[in-house]
């Protein structure tokens, strides 16, 4: 993970403008986030924290270099300075350590750390797939919509704040439609590997298996295919579609 900093005046409402969560929240606590195209496509989630006078955003090595971009793209002449820090982050699992955050998506995932708190060995995938929980890059990607993954279950979006980036299509997916397709929970009997498609019996395919972990794994869903008779290679899968939550 890679730890930015964000200072500066304007810090605050800049940033409260452009992402899905409400901010000012930061007062009592870590707030998960993310930023979206003007159509409200995924480009990266994060981790928000506040200390020493600046806002932090804890976010995947590889979504750093383009959220950086993205946000300097946005600054305008706004007082805003973005930098890299050399913060490094640490988990577990149990009661938090000193100036430790909770980790405000599920409280299964624990806490995080950012002063050289040891960590934990732990099983993250296997949380993950128990509390369907995506991670970027592999459930969360260029073509994702935040409410297919989940984010209002991991408390990751809220439509009372007002505006956002990419808020209308959110709002309209919200409000105006049923999801039909999205993260879940599955059963998987036999061998199959990640990035795997999901098929019907009659060949047509009905998602893509992801993160695995015993005999479950997180799946991306057509709803309506999430029937009996699915398959991945050599492997049946069988939707838990109660277990998807949001």
């Amino acid at each position: 993970m890679t730890v930015l900093r964000i200072s500066g005046s304007d810090a605050m409402k800049f940033l409260n403008d452009l992402v899905t969560n409400e901010l000012t929240r930061l007062a009592d606590g870590m707030v998960y986030a993310a930023l979206l195209t003007p159509h409200g496509k995924y480009i990266a989630d994060f981790l928000v924290f506040e200390r020493e006078g600046a806002i932090h955003l804890d976010v995947a090595d590889d979504l750093a270099p383009a959220l950086v971009q993205r946000l300097t793209m946005y600054r305008l002449r706004a007082d805003v300075t973005i930098e890299q820090t050399d913060l490094a982050v640490t988990r577990g699992l149990g009661a938090a350590p000193e100036r430790a955050f909770a980790d405000p998506r599920q409280p299964a995932l624990g806490w995080r750390g950012y002063d050289g708190q040891p960590g934990q060995d732990v099983d993250w995938d296997r949380i993950r797939v128990e509390h369907v929980i995506p991670e970027a890059g592999i459930e969360l990607g260029p073509d994702s919509y935040i409410l297919e993954a989940g984010f209002e279950r991991l408390n990751g979006v809220d439509f009372k704040k007002g505006c956002f980036v990419g808020q209308e299509i959110v709002a309209r997916m919200k409000h105006k439609t049923t999801l039909r397709k999205g993260l879940a929970q599955v059963a998987v009997e036999g061998e199959a590997e990640p990035g795997m498609p999901i098929v019907m019996a009659d060949g047509r395919e009905a998602g893509t298996l992801h993160t695995r972990a015993g005999d479950k794994a997180i799946a991306f869903l057509r709803f309506d295919r999430a029937k009996a008779g699915l398959s991945a290679g050599n492997a049946r899968i069988t939707p838990l579609l109660e277990s998807a939550g949001g």
